[in-house]
């Protein structure tokens, strides 16, 4: 089978795709920035992607690299994720790496996209700008336990009876379960076919930000939440909101809802063409999320 490197290896995606690719029969490197502290599968490897001389070793006969990091907490993450990916890319290419896979954000090309999109879209180039052909899978919300888009609406959900939203929770997405992300991720590695590829993926359901807060609702609660629109209310205003009641900080809260007044969703399915199978339903996707969160419900 095939080599392959797992950067974030202790991440909301990396945990989640590092037993899976071991499953397959991939040799793995779990890449963290403290290997001592790392008790998955696969091989423990030290590497920080703002660190170009820790690559090196970690990368050391590696034929496919999994890049599964970003800066969303950062005031400049832009700069910092475009030189991660720049030093990244240049190492791949040194160690002979023979593909990189991404998993990027999902929403057309065009003038309009957000700092964030925009900084997925950035990344995309500069991974490959060395030479190694890069896979991109591009998705919209990933929904899982753990992971920032699913904590604000299950903290959201679970703390206000009723909520007011911003006209932007009106806009469609497609969001996706994090047991797809894998299967995605997974199914492209070591693809000859999926080389220099850029592919979208998306769960069973086209909905508004204010269908998935009373969907989750339902199933959470028994009863959908109450929502009023606001014709006014910014994303920095939106940002000290979700901080105030949830626990993700002001500035990813900001990042994240930057990107909220754009549609994303799936228009090219041939992604389906390498990696076949029904993607799970929105409902599906929260039952997972809620029964894994459970315990940290008595928090």
């Amino acid at each position: 089978m095939t080599t392959v490197l797992v950067t974030g290896a202790t991440g909301f995606v990396g945990r989640r795709l590092v037993p899976e690719l071991v499953e397959q029969g991939h040799t793995v490197r779990a890449m963290t920035r403290r290997p001592e502290k790392y008790d998955g599968p696969g091989e423990a490897v030290g590497g920080d992607v703002h660190d170009p001389e820790s690559l090196k070793a970690a990368l050391s006969g590696v034929e496919v690299a999994v890049y599964l990091v970003h800066s969303l907490d950062d005031d400049d993450f832009e700069a910092k994720d475009a030189a991660a990916a720049t030093a990244f890319g240049k190492a791949a290419a040194d160690a002979g790496v023979q593909q990189i896979v991404y998993l990027g954000g999902l929403g057309a090309d065009d003038d309009d996209l957000s700092a964030h999109l925009r900084s997925r879209r950035e990344v995309e180039t500069l991974l490959g700008e060395a030479g190694v052909p890069v896979t991109v899978l591009r998705a919209a919300i990933v929904v899982g336990a753990g992971g920032i888009s699913w904590e604000m609406t299950r903290q959201l959900v679970k703390n206000l009876p009723a909520m007011v939203v911003p006209k932007w929770a009106a806009t469609r997405t497609q969001p996706i379960s994090i047991t797809d992300v894998v299967r995605y991720l997974g199914g492209v590695i070591g693809r000859e076919e999926a080389l220099g590829r850029v592919f979208e993926i998306g769960g069973a359901d086209r909905l508004t930000y204010i269908e998935m807060l009373q969907q989750a609702s339902e199933i959470m609660n028994g009863r959908r939440v109450a929502v009023v629109k606001v014709p006014v209310l910014t994303p920095k205003l939106s940002s000290y909101w979700i901080s105030f009641v949830t626990n993700v900080d002001v500035t990813t809260g900001r990042n994240l809802i930057d990107s909220m007044g754009t549609e994303v969703v799936v228009t090219d399915d041939s992604i389906l063409e390498l990696v076949p199978g029904e993607p799970e339903t929105y409902a599906e996707a929260v039952r997972k999320a809620v029964a894994e969160s459970g315990p940290k419900k008595k928090r």
